[in-house]
């Protein structure tokens, strides 16, 4: 008993929250990486195997999902506090976010048509060399020597993945450098533009403003670019519903990796999500090689094994050169 008569903490009690801690972040960890991997997969099912060759489409039903759900789980669940748009010129600035994002999303899911999912995960490891390049051309922020060297790894290893990819197909390709370039430019243009105190928006709440703008911007691409997709969404329908919960599945997937990547970070860190993402790379593409039974090369396989050390010694030099 203490001195005001209270009893002390039970060290078995605190130790026993300890491993509840524990066992939460490892079910939210896992719950990103199956959301992660799932939403891949199921999109290279769909538009690769099962033929519904709409990426656009299928791209704005993700977005529909993420503008919903996004508005329930902060208007109605209250996960985060909702924060407001401030001003005409925030939403401007929103909107360009969201119309790279878009161009990010598409590109990636057009990729999946043409390339197996091992090597579009590859390729899209070399994220931090387009992040590099871009912070550079649009802040003139330069990294140190050694952060930069850390990328000739990373590039030469897609560049040795490319030839020795059995698969391989140009415009998949093209798409996919698309993809992960849009990808980076949309993280250093959030930096730039909402990096005022009165601007900054979580990533729950900027994912609740840019997906029903994204909406607006791929309706009139969907109409135009994918004659009568509804139409063969329909007849689709008819002939087998399971199309109709495929897509519902994995809209909401899509939704569910927002979810869980802001979770993921509010419970770890920012660091931890960037090594937990190296390794879901390597996850993914074993995973999608045992389903999809594509062939690999161990050519391929050492670009990609080469590209994914390039990323983790980019990771642990830029965490050196962020240290005060």
């Amino acid at each position: 008993m203490t001195a005001k008569g209270g009893a002390t903490p039970s060290p078995g009690g605190a130790g026993a929250a300890a491993g509840t801690g524990r066992l939460f972040t490892v079910g939210l960890v896992t719950a990103w990486y199956s959301s992660n991997i799932g939403v891949l997969l199921l999109n290279k099912y769909l538009l690769s195997n099962y033929g519904f060759k709409y990426p656009i489409f299928l791209t704005m039903c993700h977005m529909s999902a993420c503008a919903l759900l996004s508005y329930t789980a902060i208007a109605w669940l209250r996960i985060v506090p909702m924060q407001l748009v401030r001003s005409r010129v925030q939403l401007a600035k929103i909107a360009a976010l969201s119309l790279v994002f878009c161009g990010s999303v598409v590109s990636g899911n057009v990729s999946l048509r043409y390339l197996p999912v091992s090597f579009n995960q590859a390729v899209g490891a070399t994220t931090p060399f387009f992040t590099a390049v871009f912070a550079y051309i649009m802040t003139v922020k330069r990294e140190s020597w050694i952060t930069y060297l850390t990328l000739v790894p990373v590039v030469t290893g897609v560049v040795i993945a490319s030839g020795g990819e059995p698969s391989f197909h140009l415009f998949g390709f093209i798409m996919c450098i698309g993809a992960t370039a849009a990808r980076a430019l949309k993280t250093v243009l959030q930096g730039i533009l909402l990096s005022s105190e009165g601007e900054k928006l979580n990533s729950m709440n900027l994912l609740l403003y840019m997906a029903p703008i994204a909406v607006i911007f791929l309706l009139p691409a969907t109409i135009f670019m994918e004659d009568n997709v509804v139409g063969v969404t329909i007849q689709l329908a008819k002939k087998d519903f399971t199309i109709v919960w495929l897509l519902l599945f994995n809209s909401c997937l899509a939704y569910f990796v927002n979810l869980t990547n802001f979770l993921v970070t509010k419970h770890t860190s920012a660091l931890t999500l960037q090594v937990l993402g190296n390794a879901k790379g390597a996850v993914a593409v074993v995973v999608s090689i045992m389903i999809f039974r594509n062939p690999v090369s161990i050519t391929g396989m050492l670009g990609y094994t080469l590209t994914v050390i390039g990323v983790i010694l980019y990771s642990e030099s830029k965490k050196r050169s962020n240290k005060p």
